[in-house]
């Protein structure tokens, strides 16, 4: 386990912690806040075409457009489903919303029972040969799922749930490390993380947070948390945890 402080995202390097908007609403003090989390150093910052009914993305593009060199801006499609007209229909909206013609990270949100994953990979690999988006993810997936979708595209990144108190998917954050593909977790700091945790951070003068986003840096090369706040000084705080490195007595009581 190691924590690194910068990780190359879609041909970007970025800052190990993202933001998550699926709170963002259209009102100028959010806008206001999406701009001051970039001028404070968030270079990574996740939406979904479904967060809000639509504000958070329509809020990062008023606050952003145009999308600074080195911001990567990622959104999802197909909460919904997943056949092709669909995913071209939030594709477009997105983009109107994002105020961009071009979304530098798009993932699928979750696959479709009803539609074959590889048609719903394929529709998204379309826009992304036409220039619309520039890099492909997935959210919600297995090892099996990444695998067939990678034989269409590549894949940039994997969204799935993941924290210290949810450990489901270990094996895709292994495979997504040896792959050298970014594990992006979300809901980072839902849960619980016991009596260890809450020691560890004690001692340490930190918050509980603090020390489960180290953690989950420490736990993959290639992991990305993003946790959601509408806290300038909590986007801060969250921001310095690559600075703490923890024991391998601390990450084995952890982990």
């Amino acid at each position: 386990m190691s924590a690194t402080p910068k990780l190359r995202l879609g041909g970007t390097d970025v800052t190990r912690i993202g933001l998550g908007t699926n709170r963002l609403t259209y009102t100028p003090e959010h806008i206001a806040f999406v701009k001051g989390a970039v001028a404070a150093g968030v270079n990574v910052i996740d939406t979904a075409h479904t967060y809000t009914g639509g504000e958070s993305e329509a809020t990062i593009g008023a606050a952003l457009s145009p999308i600074p060199d080195g911001c990567v801006v990622a959104t999802k499609g197909g909460w919904n489903g997943g056949r092709a007209e669909v995913l071209e229909a939030e594709i477009e909206e997105s983009l109107r919303r994002l105020q961009t013609d071009s979304i530098p990270l798009y993932y699928l949100h979750r696959p479709d029972p009803a539609t074959p994953l590889e048609q719903s990979v394929g529709a998204i690999k379309k826009q992304r040969d036409s220039g619309k988006i520039r890099h492909v993810g997935l959210s919600n997936v297995g090892v099996e799922e990444i695998e067939r979708a990678r034989r269409i595209v590549p894949i940039a990144a994997v969204q799935n749930h993941y924290s210290l108190s949810e450990r489901k998917h270990d094996d895709v954050v292994d495979y997504c490390a040896r792959e050298g593909i970014v594990f992006v977790p979300y809901f980072p700091l839902r849960g619980h993380g016991g009596a260890a945790l809450a020691e560890i951070a004690e001692r340490r003068h930190a918050t509980e947070a603090d020390i489960a986003l180290a953690w989950l840096l420490a736990r993959s090369s290639t992991m990305l948390p993003i946790p959601g706040t509408l806290s300038l000084d909590h986007l801060r705080e969250n921001l310095a945890t690559p600075d703490i490195k923890l024991s391998e007595a601390e990450l084995d009581v952890l982990t």
